[in-house]
């Protein structure tokens, strides 16, 4: 078995901020590469939003704010290979299947380095623009969340209070919400 990262919806909030949400329980890659012809400057509502915290989920190829780490057999990380080797060729134009196949090994492969921490833990993702030494260069930043022993206080039945503690650096950046709603599917 190996270990890759599955797509988590701990709120609707996903539905919201995203042009399509990944379904909950999608193997999924950071899917970086979803943004290399696009200007990250240029970006705006939605779109901004996938690129800076979006995971790729590989059954729909929405996005997800969040993953965990899960088991995944062999025949389960070899569909999602396969599934990501036909989505790159369909929409971004692999010249023929082995170089579709091999970028989505490199990225699958990549996802699974990710994943060095017990099944369950929940990754967020932070992608950012920043200058580099050959000019404006993406960031990407993985955070762990743990889930607290006993939150601070009770707020009822929303469990996506319970998971608050972080490891690395908060994101700069905070998306409107309500911006992002009214802007539609």
């Amino acid at each position: 078995m190996t270990r890759l990262p599955r797509t988590l919806r701990l709120d609707p909030s996903d539905q919201v901020v995203f042009t399509r949400a990944a379904e909950p329980g999608e193997w999924a890659v950071p899917g970086g590469f979803a943004f290399w012809d696009e200007d990250p400057a240029g970006m705006t509502g939605k779109r901004k939003q996938e690129f800076r915290a979006g995971f790729l989920g590989l059954a729909s190829f929405g996005w997800s704010t969040l993953v965990e780490v899960a088991e995944a057999t062999a025949a389960e990380r070899e569909a999602a290979v396969a599934a990501l080797a036909a989505h790159i060729r369909a929409a971004y134009g692999a010249p023929d299947e082995a170089a579709a196949r091999a970028a989505a090994e490199e990225e699958i492969i990549f996802a699974a380095s990710l994943c060095d921490h017990p099944p369950g833990t929940v990754l967020a993702l932070t992608r950012s623009l920043e200058e580099g030494p050959r000019g404006q260069e993406v960031r990407e930043r993985f955070r762990t969340l743990h889930r607290r022993a006993a939150p601070h206080r009770d707020f009822g039945s929303l469990p996506v209070f319970a998971v608050v503690e972080v490891e690395g650096e908060e994101p700069v950046d905070r998306p409107d919400l309500t911006a992002l709603g009214r802007e539609g599917g």
